[in-house]
């Protein structure tokens, strides 16, 4: 088999992840903007992180659907937290999310610390291993990111705080795993920051933007032999910051939808 037929194999599923972890988080990322909880995807996938992190402690099967089970309930456990948080403290609901984090990355240390192969699981978790995705695993995501797809434009802002952090949840924890936790924040937001003053096609436009930037960062990294996951991120900031240059210059009432 050919170099190019090797990198072939490897590029397309990293790619399709990509495209799906795009699918759901452009829409949801506009959405959080709009709430002004930025930060809450990082709180979120750190906390799924944390559950997978002590699923593989408890010495559960790395792939298994105990791990899963494990990540998700700590993901929808922190959202739950956060919906209360912002309803009771809603002032000062970043900063919580915050606090909230840093508690969730420290405890990963801390499980982390007396496991040999820690550094590299806290990698994983970071940065991710998008090139290594398994392709039999890309249907169970894709299936799971058209049920929240389907959940979020049937009922959008009809789902209500709740709603809207669990399905949040949901999708993050299947995202963090995949891509890592650079990607899933760098897919939130950056299109969603560059698109913030359009009035019309914005979520044409993000979604076209993030496409973009997974499939000219995995030909850098490819040609560069840069890590994909960062050359992913600088990419796709890199197009975001020339889709503002070149959008209106005045903010406009611009929607999460077209």
């Amino acid at each position: 088999m050919t170099s190019v037929a090797i990198e072939y194999n490897i590029l397309w599923p990293a790619l399709i992840a990509g495209l799906l972890v795009t699918a759901t988080h452009v829409p949801l990322g506009m959405q959080v903007l709009n709430r002004g909880i930025v930060f809450i995807d990082l709180a979120i996938a750190q906390i799924a992180g944390l559950g997978v992190i002590c699923a593989d402690w408890l010495g559960l099967e790395p792939q298994g659907w105990a791990v899963q089970v494990s990540a998700l309930a700590a993901a929808l456990a922190g959202a739950l937290l956060l919906t209360w948080t912002e309803k009771h403290w809603p002032e000062v609901q970043e900063a919580l999310i915050g606090v909230t984090f840093i508690l969730a990355a420290s405890g990963a240390l801390i499980v982390l610390a007396s496991n040999p192969q820690g550094a590299e699981h806290l990698k994983d978790l970071l940065v991710g291993q998008i090139l290594w995705v398994n392709p039999r695993s890309l249907l169970i995501v894709a299936l799971v990111y058209a049920v929240v797809l389907l959940v979020w434009f049937a009922l959008g802002e009809r789902l209500g705080r709740v709603g809207f952090y669990l399905l949040f949840a949901c999708a993050v924890t299947a995202s963090v795993q995949l891509v890592g936790l650079y990607l899933v924040f760098t897919t939130l937001i950056v299109p969603a920051l560059a698109t913030r003053r359009l009035a019309r096609h914005r979520l044409t436009v993000g979604y076209a933007l993030g496409a973009a930037g997974y499939a000219l960062g995995l030909v850098v990294s490819a040609l560069s032999d840069w890590p994909s996951g960062p050359a992913i991120v600088w990419v796709m900031t890199a197009l975001a910051a020339i889709v503002f240059a070149c959008g209106p210059r005045q903010l406009k009432r611009a929607t999460s939808a077209d």
